[in-house]
């Protein structure tokens, strides 16, 4: 099978691609990407290195897609993925609509003609804001979690926020995007007879991660710690104890091998998928774990909030597992262990991947 990959040279379709190859299926892997992305160039020496064929395209233009080879299907992991897109000053509002909505679009376009199935690589963040931000917390051994004496929203429960949980506006302009997209590939999906599947996922998180806080907070902490870098607990209580869960992209592939050989209507389209509770980890945990492995390091306690900041987001992953029968392999200390021997092995990381 050969498969395009949009957004190869970022940390997760970097990740796929080198899984893929690695993992010895015989597939035969065409990545795109505009390589403006900072680190970008990294990972594109790294994947032609394993014979990934690999071309630039920009995916707001669709005459950059035309003279693509032939493919059997499509992985789109191209995105703006901070949830600051468009209000952080440093992008606009178009440019994330173009980059995220536009570029969809585009891929929909090349799967209606070629007849190829999609996998969307999506996001928590589709889901409404309002009954996230205000869902009743308590803090244990460091971390919020659901309080079981408070009243939970429709579609949330310990387990986990589920597929059918609200999502209303507001859910932030980049989950307003995502959310688009993912109903304009069903619908192209459904109107021109190919296969489409959406994939919800929580935090995406590995060593060689680019390090921002808006896009890899586990990656950027774990580099900043070993730097001695000022780190800062922002918002909410000031301690720490937002959570969110965990997974690492390798741990997709089994799941993206079975969606894109399948053809089964009864399989439900959209799925969260994610580490869910198992994974689930707050910053002042991170720390802890941090202090544990190297040395002490002082976090300042940070009053100032941030939009679209929530306390506590699990992704319930429980339907992917029944319908696809995903199973995470890697655990939160997994990860963290390898976030921190890439970030031993590439001191000037947060530099390379555009951290200031």
């Amino acid at each position: 099978m050969r498969i395009l990959i949009a957004g190869a040279c970022g940390f997760v379709g970097s990740t796929l691609a080198r899984t893929w190859v690695e993992s010895g299926a015989g597939h035969r892997i065409l990545g795109i990407d505009s390589f403006a992305r900072p680190g970008s160039e990294v990972n594109r020496l790294a994947l032609r290195e394993l014979g990934v064929d690999l071309r630039h395209a920009d995916l707001r233009s669709a005459s950059d897609l035309e003279n693509l080879p032939e493919v059997d299907a499509v992985v789109d992991a191209a995105a703006n993925p901070s949830v600051l897109a468009g209000v952080d000053g440093l992008t606009s509002s178009r440019q994330l609509v173009e980059h995220n909505l536009l570029g969809t679009v585009n891929l929909l376009e090349l799967c209606r003609r070629r007849r190829a199935p999609l996998v969307l690589l999506s996001t928590s963040r589709v889901y409404s804001i309002p009954p996230l931000a205000s869902l009743p917390t308590r803090v244990v051994d460091g971390a919020f979690e659901p309080d079981p004496v408070g009243v939970l929203p429709p579609g949330l429960s310990p387990s986990g926020i589920a597929e059918s949980f609200s999502t209303a506006p507001p859910v932030s302009l980049y989950g307003s995007t995502k959310a688009a997209s993912e109903r304009l590939a069903l619908e192209y999906g459904e109107t021109y007879g190919f296969p489409v599947w959406i994939d919800r996922c929580g935090v995406l998180a590995g060593g060689g991660q680019f390090g921002r806080p808006d896009q890899g907070i586990f990656a950027y902490w774990v580099n900043s710690w070993l730097r001695r870098r000022p780190l800062e607990y922002i918002g909410f209580d000031g301690r720490g104890h937002q959570v969110r869960d965990c997974l690492h992209p390798a741990d997709l592939v089994p799941l993206l091998e079975r969606q894109l050989a399948a053809n089964d209507r009864a399989k439900p389209r959209v799925v969260n998928v994610s580490g869910g509770r198992a994974s689930a980890v707050s910053l002042r945990q991170v720390s802890d774990w941090c202090r544990e492995r190297t040395f002490d390091h002082p976090v300042a306690a940070g009053a100032r909030a941030r939009p679209f900041d929530l306390p506590w987001v699990v992704l319930d992953a429980s339907l992917a597992a029944e319908a696809w029968g995903f199973a995470p392999r890697r655990g939160t200390r997994d990860i963290l262990e390898e976030i921190l021997r890439h970030a031993e092995a590439h001191p000037r990381w947060l530099e390379l991947s555009g951290t200031p």
